[in-house]
């Protein structure tokens, strides 16, 4: 009794129970492993969960990134490509340009000496028909002239003199 008279004296005075102790020691060890089992595991395991899940986004934003800058330097080689074609384009415009007009003036040369050539050979139909239409008045007027002669009976003479005037008349027509 003397235990039990020590343990209600104690407890009477507010002093230490060591029993009680060791049964709050016992009860948070039991509280913690609870805790560690069904708390803390899962509490960490959605921790490292939320971490890979975290690392995975850096990643695949940093992939993204990347991709984006391919991308980026492709669209700046396309376009450097495309203005490098548009400039031969323009250039290639240019030079069959050049060449399209030394054809028309070319043609338009051509052209010239062919018009030309045509007046020229008009001209000269023109000059052949002349001097048709002043060998018939030659004709009509030797025509004449005989027609005259015969009126009137003309010496050898007078004949040569008649046929030279007519002759210097018809030049001078020409």
């Amino acid at each position: 009794m003397l235990t039990s008279g020590f343990v209600l004296g104690a407890a009477a005075h507010g002093g230490l129970n060591l029993g009680d102790i060791v049964f709050q020691l016992l009860m948070f060890i039991i509280l913690l492993a609870l805790l560690k089992k069904f708390a803390w595991g899962p509490l960490m395991g959605i921790m490292q969960q939320r971490e890979e899940h975290i690392a995975n986004e850096i990643e695949a934003a940093e992939q993204s990134r990347a991709e984006s800058n391919k991308l980026l330097e492709e669209q700046r080689s396309l376009l450097k490509e495309a203005r490098t074609d548009a400039q031969g384009l323009i250039e290639s415009a240019k030079k069959q340009g050049d060449v399209q007009r030394e054809e028309i003036i070319s043609l338009a040369r051509t052209e010239a000496e062919r018009i030309k050539e045509a007046a020229k050979i008009e001209i000269e139909q023109q000059k052949e028909k002349a001097v048709a239409a002043i060998r018939q008045q030659v004709a009509s007027l030797s025509v004449l002239i005989a027609s005259k002669v015969i009126e009137k009976e003309l010496s050898a003479e007078d004949q040569e003199k008649l046929i030279n005037e007519y002759i210097q008349e018809a030049g001078e027509e020409r």
